[in-house]
């Protein structure tokens, strides 16, 4: 599986994905982009090297008003209870997506979108995230799902914040205190976003793409304690 596919309509460039590891195999869904659109496509593999698509076409396309001419961003988790692969994934504009939908599969191939997408949209009333909210990482917890995403205070400034549902559908509180991560001085003065948080024991991770100007770079932040206070 290489970066570009030339016999490909829709993934002449491919990136942001998501791998999860079920039953022995390695799960990765991804962006496909193409003549400024976007799409979701699946691959499988072994060993986590070599991957097979799992379909010439993608598995999700723009197709509802609010997703305008791309979805991308997936994030993907597979719940044992409710035995689903389930999809947060973004949609809007190419640039930078809008807000974020929701989808859910039996096979991880065929998959049916939320009724009411999107199922978490900006908070005009928050300043930080005025202008979009974007590319979220979903953890499902014990009596909750704790989501991770980009809040755009315009279409260049972004910060990163937290969000949690009883269903991870519908009802999102956020956190009081967002943006969690915010630019800094230095090396991520332009923006901070593309969160991936890892609870690790005593402490959490969180990896994050931070921006200044053109140039872009990979930071952490660590949050120590295993409570997050939310």
């Amino acid at each position: 599986m290489s970066g570009y596919n030339e016999n490909s309509s829709w993934e002449k460039d491919i990136n942001r994905p998501v791998v999860i590891q079920k039953d022995g195999i390695y799960h990765m869904w991804y962006t496909g982009q193409a003549d400024g659109h976007s799409w979701i496509g699946y691959a499988i593999s072994k060993d986590g090297k070599y991957w097979t698509r799992r379909s010439t076409k993608p598995v999700l396309s723009p197709a509802a008003a609010w997703e305008k001419t791309s979805v991308m961003c997936p994030h993907v988790i597979w719940d044992m209870q409710d035995k689903l692969f389930k999809m947060w994934y973004s949609g809007g504009e190419q640039y930078e997506p809008d807000a974020i939908g929701y989808a859910t599969s039996k096979d991880g191939l065929n998959w049916v979108k939320y009724i009411n997408n999107p199922v978490f949209s900006n908070n005009t009333h928050n300043e930080w995230e005025q202008a979009k909210v974007t590319a979220c990482q979903v953890i499902k917890r014990s009596t909750d799902y704790l989501m991770f995403y980009i809040g755009f205070k315009n279409i260049d400034y972004a910060q990163i914040g937290m969000a949690r549902s009883k269903d991870g559908i519908t009802a999102w509180e956020r956190f009081k205190e967002n943006p969690i991560i915010k630019p800094g001085i230095g090396w991520d003065s332009s923006a901070v976003y593309k969160p991936y948080a890892i609870p690790e024991n005593d402490r959490w991770l969180l990896y994050y793409n931070g921006r200044r100007e053109g140039h872009e770079q990979i930071g952490i932040a660590i949050h120590k304690g295993p409570d997050l206070e939310f």
